[in-house]
C-alpha cells in the first residue's frame, strides 16, 4: 500500500480519550482520505469515539485491548500519543500485527529508537516518531539549525503547562541536536561561573544550556535566542490549540506508509 491509493488510510488511535487523541479521532473522521478503525483508551471503554472527540457518532466504540483492535479493525496506521511507559508496547504490537506506527510520546531513549527501528525493518514495515508534528516547530527547528552556523552562542527557552511531565520537552532537545549538528563543540559562559542556586543556568547540552519553564495558563512555545558581539536574534514559535498539529500528523500518516524502518522527526517530508 503507498500513498497513492484510492481508498482512505485506517487508522487507529491509541489514546484516544487523551487530548491530543481526540484531536487525532476527529482528523481521522474529517479527512476524506483517512477512515477511523479503532480507538484504545483504558479509561473510556464502551464510549463511541466520535462523541467522545466531540465530534458526531463515528460508530467505533472505544475500546481498551489495543492487541484485539488492531487484530480486527486490521489499521494501517496506529497514531500513539500516550506515555513513555505504555508506548513500547503498544509499538511492539502494532508492528508485530504488521501495523505501522506513528508515535506523538516523547520521552523514549535511544535505545528504545533503535529497537523501534530494527523491528519495523526485520518486518518491512515504516514507524515514525516525532517530538512535534507542528510544522511552525519543524520550521523554528530549521531555522534555528542554519543560524547556528553563523551564531555559535545559543540557549533554547521551552515553556509548557505545569502538568507536562518530562523536562526538557522533546522539541526542544530535538532542536539541541539539529544545532548541534552545525556547531562547534564548546562551553558557553564565564569558565569561572558559579551556580549559587543549584540548576540556575539550565540543562547542559554540547555546551549550551536548556532552559524549561513550567506554569499553568501555558499551552507550548520556545525560544531559540542568539548571541553575538553587538547583537542578538531570537527565533520562536508559539502553539495555541493542539489542532495546529494534526496537519503534520496528517503528513506523518501518509508518509509512513511509504517508509521501512524508523523516521525521526518529520522535517524529511516538508521537503521531498
Amino acid at each position: 500500500m503507498t500513498k497513492t491509493t484510492e481508498r482512505p488510510i485506517r487508522i487507529a488511535v491509541s489514546g484516544a480519550g487523551g487530548k491530543m487523541g481526540r484531536e487525532v479521532v476527529k482528523l481521522a473522521l474529517s479527512d476524506p482520505g483517512f477512515e477511523l478503525a479503532a480507538a484504545i483508551d483504558h479509561s473510556r471503554s464502551g464510549i463511541d469515539a466520535g462523541l467522545l472527540a466531540g465530534a458526531e457518532e463515528s460508530g467505533i466504540a472505544v475500546t481498551q485491548d489495543l492487541e484485539l483492535a488492531l487484530v480486527e479493525a486490521r489499521p494501517d496506521v496506529l497514531v500513539d500519543f500516550t506515555v513513555p511507559e505504555a508506548v513500547m508496547t503498544n509499538a511492539r504490537t502494532a508492528i508485530k500485527l504488521g501495523v505501522r506506527p506513528v508515535i506523538g510520546t516523547t520521552g523514549l531513549s535511544q535505545d528504545n529508537l533503535d529497537e523501534l527501528d530494527k523491528l519495523s525493518r526485520e518486518k518491512g514495515l515504516g514507524i515514525v516518531v516525532a517530538p512535534n508534528f507542528s510544522i511552525g516547530a519543524i520550521l523554528m527547528m530549521k531555522f534555528a539549525a542554519e543560524a547556528a552556523k553563523y551564531m555559535p552562542y545559543v540557549e533554547i527557552v521551552e515553556y509548557h503547562g505545569g502538568q507536562k511531565l518530562d523536562a526538557p520537552s522533546g522539541t526542544s532537545i530535538q532542536t539541541a541536536e539539529m544545532i548541534a549538528e552545525n556547531r562547534r563543540e564548546f562551553r558557553q559562559g564565564h569558565p569561572n561561573e558559579k551556580e549559587v542556586i543549584e540548576g540556575s543556568r539550565g540543562g547542559l547540552y554540547d555546551g549550551f544550556r536548556i532552559h524549561s519553564v513550567r506554569l499553568p495558563g501555558i499551552f507550548a512555545q520556545q525560544e531559540v535566542l542568539f548571541g553575538g558581539d553587538g547583537q542578538t536574534l531570537k527565533i520562536r514559535h508559539d502553539s495555541y490549540d493542539r489542532a495546529g498539529y494534526m496537519p503534520g500528523v496528517a503528513v506523518a500518516v501518509r508518509r509512513v506508509l511509504d517508509e521501512t524502518g524508523l523516521v525521526y522527526g518529520i522535517e524529511r517530508f516538508l521537503t521531498t
